[in-house]
């Protein structure tokens, strides 16, 4: 297709799916010299819209097939790909199947909330807190 979507549309998909039950996402970190990857397993038909990030970075698809609906465009991807991330992109991001995607971003900091501070933009909507823990369980620890 080659309809045109906007931030805002991303933004209107991401607080109609905050009506519905969250999930409980298996996301493991992992940090090298310089480098944090973040790496978010998930089932097929699982719908993900992002924060927006303030820096360049990788998001590579290593299983699976997705649909990414973000500013301008929708791609499907099925891995192996890698995508360069912008600056200031927010995204949704549909599982076609059973898939791994992951992210590598520059930084030195290897605590969550100073990563997150560092990365993204302020995302007080979100139904999830740093290192991808949904809000409603931060509460219960």
């Amino acid at each position: 297709m080659n309809e045109i979507i906007s931030l805002r549309t991303v933004e209107e998909l991401q607080r109609a799916v905050s009506a519905f039950p969250q999930v409980e996402f298996d996301t493991q970190h992992y940090f090298a010299d310089g480098m944090y990857c973040r790496v978010l397993p998930r089932a097929a038909g699982t719908l993900i819209v992002g924060k927006v990030h303030k820096k360049e970075h990788f998001y590579m698809v290593v299983k699976g097939s997705i649909l990414i609906i973000s500013e301008g465009k929708r791609i499907e991807l099925s891995a192996p790909s890698i995508v360069v991330s912008q600056p200031g992109t927010k995204r949704a991001v549909f599982a076609l199947e059973d898939s791994v995607c992951l992210t590598v971003h520059r930084t030195d900091k290897t605590d969550l909330a100073e990563i997150e501070a560092e990365l993204v933009e302020d995302a007080p909507d979100s139904a999830y807190g740093p290192g991808n823990i949904l809000k409603s369980l931060e509460y219960k620890s």
